[in-house]
């Protein structure tokens, strides 16, 4: 008995909190994924786009309100080598942005160091506790 309801507390956590984490990520190789499609219906990511600034890889996107209120989001950049492994992400935060309706917002970041080729930019909505 213990175990079912050690089981269930702990799914009804989990559960909890993949609401507060799953959003949209963007990719510059042009990977898109959705982890929450309501979410997604309010937002979207897009023109993502990447430039040489000296030795280091620059990124950009634009976050879009797909909705007539405001929103509240977090974004995050994470970098990749060529190889496909994340560059520096544990440094990397999460970062507060306030849309108001209907806006668009370009957001922009510098790779940690010269081994960056790719990113990816993850938008989810921001909680507050």
């Amino acid at each position: 008995m213990k175990k079912i309801v050690l089981v269930l507390a702990s799914a009804l956590i989990f559960t909890a909190c993949a609401q507060h984490t799953a959003g949209v990520m963007a990719s510059s190789t042009g990977e898109v994924r959705i982890d929450n499609s309501s979410f997604a219906r309010d937002v979207a990511v897009e023109q993502l786009k990447a430039r040489q600034q000296g030795d280091l890889l620059q990124g950009s996107g634009v976050i879009m309100s797909k909705v007539s209120t405001d929103l509240r989001l977090q974004y995050k950049f994470t970098w990749y080598d060529i190889n496909g492994f994340t560059l520096e992400d544990e440094a990397s935060s999460w970062k507060s942005l306030k849309l108001h309706g209907m806006q668009r917002m370009q957001v922009m970041a510098v790779a940690p160091n010269a081994n960056a080729v790719h990113y990816e930019l993850y938008v989810r909505k921001a909680f507050s506790n």
